[in-house]
């Protein structure tokens, strides 16, 4: 798997980042949604690996995806930054066109007592 960060988005995650955030992490979102198949893909900056997290190819940040999540994403994703948003996309198309720039630092994805309950209601 491969990211690509172009060089607007690499510019405003620079100034998202601060010192312990040394990893971009693709991250399937499933909170609120009630099933772990149903989610959106997004991205989180994140101190280190999560214990099931494997790494992306990446030019310019060192990039993670969880092991199981990683089938959610295209073999070549591209990550950029437009009109005060990041957009995630592959040559297949759009995989979130809308990931405004606060949720680069939410840490919802490291609480891992949400993780084991999501679903649940499948």
């Amino acid at each position: 798997m491969k990211l690509t960060i172009t060089e607007n988005a690499l510019e405003k995650i620079q100034a998202l980042q601060n010192e312990t955030h040394r990893y971009i992490t693709l991250y399937y979102d499933t909170v609120g949604i009630g099933c772990k198949v149903n989610g959106i893909p997004t991205v989180r900056l994140a101190e280190e690996p999560r214990q099931r997290d494997i790494e992306v190819e990446s030019e310019t940040i060192p990039a993670l995806v969880d092991e199981q999540q990683e089938v959610f994403f295209a073999e070549e994703v591209k990550l950029d930054f437009s009109n005060n948003v990041f957009r995630l996309s592959s040559k297949e198309g759009y995989l979130n066109a809308l990931i405004p720039q606060a949720h680069l630092t939410h840490t919802d994805f490291l609480d891992r007592n949400a993780e084991a309950g999501r679903g649940d209601s499948c």
